[in-house]
C-alpha cells in the first residue's frame, strides 16, 4: 500500500510538470508580446516626432522667405534663437533613439541646464544689468542608486530658485515692436520650464520614456510657436 501510494504521488507530480511548463511558457511569451507592443510604441512615438521636425524645418525655411518678402523686421537675436532651436530641434529627436531608462534621467537634467542658461542670456539681453543666477548652481549627478531620489529632489529645488529669480528679473520689462515678439518668447519659455519643473516633482522611474518623448515633442511646439510669431513681427513706431 505505501508503494502503491508514492507511486500515485509520483505519478500525480508528474503529471503536473505539464501544466508548470505550459504556464512559465505562456508567461514568458506575454512579456515578450508586452516588450513588442512597448517597442512598436516607441519606435511610433520616434517616427512621429521625425516627421514633425521635418515639417518644422520646412516651415521654418517658408517663414524666412515669408518674413523677407513681407519686409517683417525680427531682431536679429530672435531669428537666430529660433534657428539654433530649429537645429536643436533635430537634434533631441535624434538623441530620444538612444535614451534608456540608464541615462534619461541625465539627459533631462542636462535639457533644463541648457534652457535654463539660454533663458538667462535671453533676461540679460533684457535687464543687462540684472544680478547673475548662474551662481545658483544646480547639484552635479552624483551617480550613487540609493541618492537619486535626493538628487532629483535637489535638482528641482535649485532649478526653480534659478528660474524665479529670472522671472523676478524680468516682471518689470516693457517693449514694443520686434522686442515685444522677443520678449514674449521669452516669457513663454520661463512658463513653460515652470510646468515642467512642477511635473518633475512627482515622475516615477517607469515614466522614463513618456517623459523624454513628451519633452521633446513639447520643444517642438515651441518652436513652431516661434517661428509663428516671426510673421507678427513689425517695425517699431518710430
Amino acid at each position: 500500500m505505501r508503494f502503491f501510494g508514492t507511486t500515485t504521488v509520483a505519478l500525480a507530480i508528474v503529471a503536473t510538470l505539464p501544466v508548470a511548463c505550459n504556464r512559465q511558457e505562456t508567461a514568458t511569451e506575454q512579456v515578450r508580446n508586452d516588450a513588442a507592443d512597448i517597442a512598436q510604441v516607441r519606435n511610433r512615438d520616434q517616427a512621429e516626432l521625425e516627421k514633425r521636425v521635418a515639417d518644422l524645418e520646412l516651415r521654418w525655411t517658408e517663414m524666412e522667405s515669408k518674413v523677407q518678402q513681407k519686409n517683417r523686421t525680427p531682431t536679429i537675436a530672435l531669428r537666430n534663437e529660433v534657428k539654433e532651436d530649429v537645429a536643436g530641434a533635430r537634434e533631441a529627436v535624434a538623441n530620444l533613439k538612444s535614451t534608456t531608462p540608464d541615462n534619461w534621467w541625465d539627459r533631462h537634467e542636462e535639457a533644463t541646464r541648457r534652457t535654463l542658461d539660454d533663458i538667462e542670456a535671453d533676461v540679460r539681453h533684457f535687464v543687462p544689468t540684472a544680478r547673475a543666477v548662474r551662481d545658483v548652481q544646480i547639484p552635479a549627478p552624483i551617480g550613487t542608486a540609493s541618492s537619486v531620489d535626493q538628487r532629483r529632489a535637489e535638482f528641482v529645488d535649485v532649478a526653480r530658485a534659478r528660474i524665479d529669480a529670472l522671472e523676478s528679473q524680468l516682471k518689470d520689462v516693457k517693449a514694443d515692436g520686434p522686442r515685444e515678439t522677443e520678449l514674449k518668447d521669452t516669457q513663454a519659455r520661463i512658463d513653460k520650464l515652470q510646468d515642467d519643473l512642477d511635473r518633475l516633482k512627482t515622475v516615477e522611474p517607469h515614466d522614463w520614456w513618456d517623459l523624454s518623448e513628451k519633452r521633446v515633442s513639447e520643444y517642438i511646439d515651441r518652436v513652431e510657436r516661434s517661428i509663428g510669431r516671426l510673421d507678427n513681427d513689425k517695425a517699431a513706431a518710430r
